[in-house]
């Protein structure tokens, strides 16, 4: 038998090829989740069967990837082995954590030793889910005023408490000091703005420097809801 020929040569050679295929399949999803994020555009599809008319972005360009390359089209979907297919609603939120990671290491990196604000406010999402987003604005080492939006957050409930823990544990996560906040600001809700123990005074005893702002959107919305009631129609 050729030293080529030995059983274990041929095992080394056969997980190679593997090793590649799994490689270009799961870089064609990584492409396709960053695109998509990129562009704010949705993952998923109602119906994600290979017969489906409409699978979802993450399927459907993948698909078109394959169309247009043949080594993606031999590694990817109906030519993928079924536990390592790489597609699963898991395997995308995963890598868009990931990508999402990457971000906030390259906005703290931007933000450094500087001081920085926050704007923080909440919604129910249409799981009944309470979120909390945070945006940090800071001034850039080129001096330019930046606003990033940073984090997006599942809180059980809005009491001023929890709300400044979720948010202290977003900034540490990241090593973004309190003693480094210079602003904030919120809605006029009583638990984010609340004089005595809403979030904004609850940070300003751990900052006295974390002036509060209330936010010019939310007031310019409170303004005009205002203004078209007692508008007449037309």
């Amino acid at each position: 038998m050729k030293p080529s020929g030995h059983i274990d040569k041929v095992i080394q050679r056969i997980s190679g090829e593997e090793v590649l295929k799994h490689r270009l399949r799961l870089k064609t999803t990584i492409m396709v989740v960053k695109q998509l994020a990129l562009q704010g555009s949705s993952f998923r599809g109602h119906d994600e069967y290979e017969d489906s008319l409409n699978p979802g972005n993450v399927l459907a360009w993948i698909d078109f990837a394959a169309k247009l390359n043949d080594q993606i089209h031999g590694v990817v979907l109906r030519n993928a082995p079924g536990n390592a297919k790489y597609i699963s609603p898991s395997i995308q939120k995963e890598i868009l954590g990931i990508i999402a990671h990457r971000v906030r290491c390259k906005i703290r990196e931007e933000i450094g030793d500087s001081c920085f604000s926050i704007l923080v406010d909440e919604a129910v999402d249409e799981a009944g889910r309470e979120q909390m987003y945070v945006i940090l604005r800071y001034v850039s080492s080129h001096g330019i005023l930046t606003e990033r939006f940073f984090a997006l957050k599942s809180v059980a409930e809005t009491s001023a408490e929890t709300l400044k823990q979720a948010i202290c544990e977003v900034l540490s996560q990241y090593d973004l000091q309190i003693e480094k906040l210079r602003g904030q600001g919120y809605e006029g809700a009583s638990n984010m703005s609340g004089h005595f123990n809403g979030a904004k005074a609850l940070f300003l005893r751990d900052c006295p420097y974390a002036y509060f702002v209330h936010c010019f959107a939310h007031k310019l919305q409170l303004a005009l809801l205002t203004s078209a009631k007692v508008c007449d129609p037309i």
